[in-house]
């Protein structure tokens, strides 16, 4: 019976040791996506650099567009074809992907104060920090929520795209209010889903440490889409 009761403590302490080096990895490949992206954004966030690259004598330029919708191809790229790619493939793919959403960012320089950037971007840690918390904790199965959430995101995604186009500003504020509890909500059904990866032993070397990358990967696309849904019902825009 002692043997036992050691056996099962030191069980114990391999699952928590095994899940804390999880949470540990994707939360670096989370920081490291937004180190990029801000970087980026901050540096490209310039009129001089907007006249030059995404603007012709006719309008915005065929790069602008790409920019805007190619991160969407790489994302889903990333996530489902993670399985056949290697591991080196999705570092640069991930890469790829947080220069790509830098250079979209870039233009909120250009439209709201540097003031209202940083406290909407310390409330969106706030409010993230918060439902991870709650999502890992809570013992409640958020399953069913989760799906339901994931479709109104689709929702959000299209009439965003829509939007992009339209230019309706009742419609993007519609977009941010609804954006907000979709991606709080989103933040504590991934980190549930997270928490069950990270105490599943099966899962080791190469595809642990995809799996790693694909949930940071997932929380960074949450963290700057409820950072951008707060940024625009802030305010704050240049005059």
């Amino acid at each position: 019976m002692f043997e036992n009761l050691l056996n099962r403590q030191e069980y114990d302490a391999n699952a928590k040791t095994m899940s804390s080096e999880f949470f540990r990895n994707v939360y670096t490949y989370m920081f490291v996506a937004l180190a990029i992206s801000g970087g980026v954004a901050y540096m490209a966030g310039t009129p001089e650099f907007f006249q030059e690259y995404f603007v012709t004598s006719t309008g915005l330029s065929p790069l602008f567009y790409v920019i805007v919708f190619a991160p969407l191809g790489v994302a889903i790229l990333i996530q489902r074809a993670y399985n056949s790619l290697g591991i080196g493939v999705l570092y640069i793919l991930y890469a790829i992907y947080s220069i790509l959403i830098g250079l979209c960012l870039s233009t909120i320089f250009l439209v709201y104060d540097l003031g209202t950037i940083s406290s909407t971007f310390f409330i969106t840690a706030g409010a993230f920090a918060a439902m991870a918390i709650l999502g890992y904790t809570t013992k409640v199965d958020l399953s069913k929520m989760g799906s339901i959430l994931y479709m109104a995101f689709i929702g959000i995604l299209i009439a965003s795209v829509v939007n992009f186009f339209m230019n309706n500003s009742m419609l993007d504020f519609i977009i941010s209010v609804i954006g907000v509890f979709v991606f709080t909500g989103l933040t504590a059904y991934e980190m549930q889903n997270l928490k069950y990866i990270s105490n599943d032993e099966t899962l080791q070397g190469v595809q642990r440490s995809k799996l790693e990358l694909i949930g940071g990967l997932k929380l960074y696309i949450l963290f700057v889409n409820l950072f951008v849904s707060l940024l625009r019902l802030v305010g704050g825009r240049r005059d």
